[in-house]
């Protein structure tokens, strides 16, 4: 998909990790995250790159250039919120030609439709614990496809049956992933209560937390 804004985007931060979400969990990856994001979910773990003046300009030349030195089979374009700097879909169609494998970790707060085919793109849908949930724009669920998949953080019981009548209600054709928000509720917990009901999710961890520490940034 041909993209004309080849405008610099702003970077927070690239490094070499492995992916810990999603269906990919476990895979060496190396993250660009964006800077800045106009929302502020009560359980964000990146707090320090949510101002859009943080981190620097990068040209979309220099972005690939580094994806390409680095040399990993996944890249995942995180944020922040990605899809908030115009140039994003350019970013993402330049990247799509030289990974093998291109995620996108969106909040669904921005209409998702004009992303690059080769992208798979993780949809953040947002909980009411979250203080978040107005931003969700439902008519994204119409422009997922394979490869795509649908996360969901719970911070409570509320939260899950919420996240339930929301699966029941839009019945989305791709992996849906619940998450226990950090510090809130016990992963044992959410466990059981998707065995309990048969809920038609997968039960995810942040991997990478329990690899470096929750407090640990920058892997």
């Amino acid at each position: 998909m041909p993209v004309s804004d080849t405008s610099p985007v702003r970077v927070y931060e690239i490094y070499d990790s492995i992916q810990g979400e999603s269906t990919l969990a476990g895979m060496p990856c190396t993250l660009v995250r964006l800077a800045g994001c106009p929302l502020r979910c009560n359980y964000c773990d990146t707090p320090q790159a949510l101002p859009f003046d943080s981190g620097q300009e990068y040209s979309i030349e220099q972005v690939t250039d580094e994806i390409r030195q680095r040399n990993r089979p996944l890249t995942l374009v995180s944020g922040g919120e990605p899809l908030a700097q115009k140039s994003c879909l350019a970013l993402l169609s330049a990247l799509a030609e030289i990974s093998p494998i291109l995620q996108l970790e969106t909040s669904g707060a921005f209409n998702i439709s004009q992303t690059d085919s080769r992208v798979r793109r993780i949809l953040d849908i947002k909980t009411p614990g979250s203080g978040e949930n107005k931003r969700n724009h439902w008519e994204n669920l119409n422009f997922l496809k394979d490869g795509d998949e649908i996360k969901v953080v719970i911070t409570s019981h509320d939260d899950y049956m919420w996240a339930v009548t929301i699966l029941r209600k839009y019945q989305p054709v791709v992996p849906v992933l619940f998450s226990p928000a950090w510090g809130d509720i016990q992963p044992s917990d959410l466990a059981l209560w998707i065995l309990e009901d048969h809920v038609p999710a997968r039960m995810q961890l942040q991997l990478h937390k329990h690899i470096w520490g929750a407090e640990t940034t920058g892997v």
